[in-house]
């Protein structure tokens, strides 16, 4: 190759760049918001808040997450689910911008360093944290490789709500205090049906594409209607849930998240009156800030009941 035809390396401000689309961080609040409301349920339930714990569980779970949007990225381009035509955000391997050995590397990287945070929560937790662990490790994979894909079979949503939600507000409380309670299950499930919003509006944005690559997600196995329908259910359902926090006297936890509603209404009304396509990304933000919100404000009322 000549000196004139060789490519120049890219400056490394636009690689950092390319890293930054390929690692997603605007939906680093599906990993965020469970361990802030785990531990303020802690606080709540007046147990010793153990940052140390919290901490090494949040890094674990931003790793998690990361690991896994990097392993889609890759797989979804060889499936073909990702190409030229997508209306979603550009993702890196498809694009050009990182190879599919760079984006894959990065992902082992951020498993070992999940594995990392792990270990100190393991031997803190025993059993019920090893089996979260490698379960977590594994389906960062599994999600959209190996023989049962379960974003191409139709069961990313129910992996949203479980380990975005049910486990990671559950498996944070318990470390805490070594033991499991309903009012921790209703947090993660509000926590989970959030998180899942996120993955319906993503899902019902790329119907037109996955269709066509096989990819049978509820929206192109139920169709749009469908998935207009869940995303509405799931946006609402948590506001329901939090009248159980009543019971225990915890007003704010109960109603301070209604000052998310005004944005879930904006969000679900978008999304009805709305076609698959680009503007579903600007619904998807919304539907992050809403999460974010929703998972603020209760925290902040259960930090709240803890003093009442």
């Amino acid at each position: 190759m000549t000196a004139q035809t060789k490519p120049l390396s890219p400056p490394m401000s636009s690689s950092l760049s390319h890293w930054l689309l390929a690692l997603r961080p605007k939906t680093l609040t599906a990993a965020l918001v469970p361990i802030v409301v785990a531990t303020a349920m802690v606080k709540a339930l007046g147990f010793q808040v153990l940052w140390w714990v919290s901490g090494l569980a949040l890094l674990a779970s931003f790793c998690i997450q990361i690991a896994t949007n990097l392993i889609n990225d890759a797989i979804d381009f060889d499936k073909g689910a990702d190409s030229e035509t997508r209306t979603g955000p550009k993702r890196v391997t498809q694009s050009g911008l990182l190879t599919r050995k760079q984006v894959m590397t990065g992902a082992g990287l951020f498993l070992a360093a999940a594995f990392a945070c792990g270990v100190p929560l393991v031997m803190h937790g025993g059993l019920p944290i090893v089996v979260i662990g490698v379960l977590s490790l594994a389906l960062a994979y599994g999600y959209t490789g190996g023989p049962f894909p379960l974003a191409y079979l139709g069961l990313g949503d129910l992996f949203v709500i479980l380990f975005f939600g049910l486990i990671a507000v559950g498996g944070t409380f318990f470390l805490h205090t070594g033991f499991y309670t309903d009012l921790v299950f209703y947090a993660g499930l509000q926590v989970g049906f959030l998180a899942t919003v996120l993955i319906a509006i993503n899902n019902l944005r790329d119907s037109p594409e996955d269709a066509k690559v096989g990819k049978k997600t509820l929206a192109v196995r139920f169709g749009q209607r469908f998935a207009k329908v869940e995303i509405t259910l799931l946006a609402y359902a948590p506001f329901i849930i939090g009248i159980a926090y009543q019971e225990r006297g915890w007003t704010w936890a109960a109603y301070g998240p209604l000052i998310a509603v005004p944005l879930v209404s904006r969000l679900v009304r978008g999304i009805w009156t709305s076609e698959p396509g680009p503007i579903m990304n600007r619904y998807l933000a919304l539907a992050a800030a809403v999460q974010m919100l929703f998972g603020i404000a209760l925290s902040v009322g259960l930090w709240l009941g803890a003093r009442s």
